[in-house]
This record gives structure tokens, sequence and C-alpha cells, in this order.
């Protein structure tokens, strides 16, 4: 999956704000068909959805994604059959309980892709973790699919994770910390190198926004899902390493590079002792950034 520093919610139903989600800068946009869609709009919303992504799907500088409609809603077959189609960059799942579900996904998203006469294994996965049983077994859901591209550890306030766990949600985090924790691992021992967190729920409180960003971003996080304009720069930033960040992962690399050629496994650098371990984690960082700046 691309680096995505930012995926911005649209209700589905609204497609003039997709065009202004665009121009946001956000890395990806995700079509809602689920919670920010009307009951009595669910229908129209899959023909609106669909239009959008035929409209936007060469001109987009942003991917996009859809959010369907849960497994146990009744809705998701219908959310399918109308949006797997060329444009579509992958489902971004609600609700998900085991790893069974996303097999079953998974073949019905296969029929589709070759009856549109798209790519195999094209429509890729974002999995939310927001159901207790998700959350106690989100390593084998990570495995269930080659298509699961990340993980969403959806841990803010006052949404449906808080309800179905109990917790009540603290900017610090440490009563989400052991989830988000999990989630982060999960992800990377499937190979999934950018694990996504969310979301912000304060439109106002950009500081607050940040301080959740970068503690998200220590933590092990990739990027963030929004649901405004107003956080999407500010998640920009914050996941895409720094130039100073990256100048002084060069001049470590360096540095290295010519110890080794002098004989040694180790140097001391700018005080700091490294090893070829440090190196490979400088090359991990000017990797992503170099990924960002070509999909940015």
């Amino acid at each position: 999956m691309k680096p995505y520093r930012s995926l911005l919610f649209v209700p589905g139903h609204k497609p003039t704000w997709a065009d202004k989600a665009l121009a946001s800068g956000t890395d990806a946009v995700i079509l809602d068909l689920e919670d920010s869609v009307p009951a009595g709009d669910k229908a129209d919303a899959r023909k609106t959805v669909a239009e959008t992504l035929d409209r936007l799907a060469d001109a987009a500088r942003a991917d996009l994604w859809v959010r369907p409609n849960s497994s146990v809603s009744g809705l998701l077959g219908a959310d399918l059959e109308a949006v797997v189609r060329p444009g579509l960059a992958g489902l971004f799942l609600p609700k998900v309980f085991d790893a069974q579900e996303i097999v079953r996904i998974d073949a019905v998203v296969s029929h589709l892709e070759e009856r549109e006469g798209l790519a195999p294994g094209s429509v890729g996965l974002i999995v939310s973790y927001e159901t207790a049983v998700s959350m106690a077994h989100c390593e084998e859901i990570a495995t269930a699919s080659p298509r699961v591209a990340s993980l969403l550890g959806a841990t803010g306030p006052n949404a449906d994770v808080g309800r179905e766990l109990g917790f009540e949600f603290t900017p610090a985090g440490l009563e989400t910390l052991y989830l988000r924790s999990r989630i982060v691992l999960a992800a990377r021992a499937a190979g999934l190198h950018h694990p996504l967190a969310g979301v912000w729920q304060d439109i106002r409180d950009l500081d607050g926004f940040r301080r959740f960003c970068e503690d998200n971003r220590g933590l092990g996080y990739r990027g963030m899902v929004c649901i405004h304009p107003s956080h999407v720069a500010v998640a920009n930033e914050v996941f895409t390493p720094s130039p100073e960040k990256v100048e002084f992962y060069r001049r470590m690399i360096d540095a290295f590079r010519k110890a080794e050629a002098e004989g040694s496994a180790a140097v001391d650098f700018e005080g700091q002792h490294i090893d070829l371990a440090h190196v490979k984690t400088a090359e991990g960082v000017i990797e992503l950034a170099e990924a960002v700046a070509r999909h940015g």
C-alpha cells in the first residue's frame, strides 16, 4: 500500500464534498456509505458513490476508497455490487468481527473484480478494529487475505470502540495503549508497514489533533484517518519525515559506509554508537520519505 499519511472521510451521498476532499491535499479519500449516510439514503448513496468513482477515477490525485456498511447490517452485498469498479483503490471495512468475515469478503470481491475486468487482487482492504471480538483476534484478521493492506487502530473518543470496550477516552491515551500497541504489532508481524490511527473528533482543536498524531506516530502508526479537511495538513506534516531527520540519517549512512570500508562494523557518529541495525533503521526512514515524495 502507498504510505497514506492522511485518509479523509466524505459522506458518500454528497458528491461535491469529494471534490473538496481532493482539494485538501489528502493522500486518500474514503467515500462513506456507512455511519455518515442516513438510513433512508443508503440506496441513493450507492449510486452516487459509483458515479463519483467513475467521475474522479482518472483525474484524482488521491486514491479513492469506499467504506461500505458492515457485514451484520445486511447492506454489504449491495454496496460491493455497486462500488467494485474501475477507480476503486479498496474497501475500508467497518465493524469486522473475525478472519472468516475477511475470507468471505475476499471471495465476493474476487468475483466482482473478474466481472468488472479488474486485475485480480487490485482491490485492497483496510480493516477497522471497532469490536471487542476483532480486537481479540486482530492477528488472525491481519493475515486472513493478501488483500489486507493496512489495519486501523480506531481508538478515538465517543465512538464504537469505546462503547464496545467501555473505556473513557483521554488525550494521553493510556486507556488504549495496549490496544493500539497490539494492532501495530499485528500489522508489522503480517508485513503491513503502514498501520493507521484515528479518529480525532474535535474539529477545532488542531493542537490536540497534532499531539494525537505525534503520540500515535511514536507508537508506530504511519498515518491518520481524518474526519475534517482542516486535519489533513497536520497529519501530512506529522507523518512526513522532516528534511532534518532525513539529512541526519543520510549522514549516518555515509559515516557507517566509510567506517565499513575501513574494516569497522561500528562507528561513533555525532556522539552516538551506531552499527548495521541503526543503518537499516535510517534506510527505512529515507525510503518512507522518498515514497511520500513520489506519491504526495
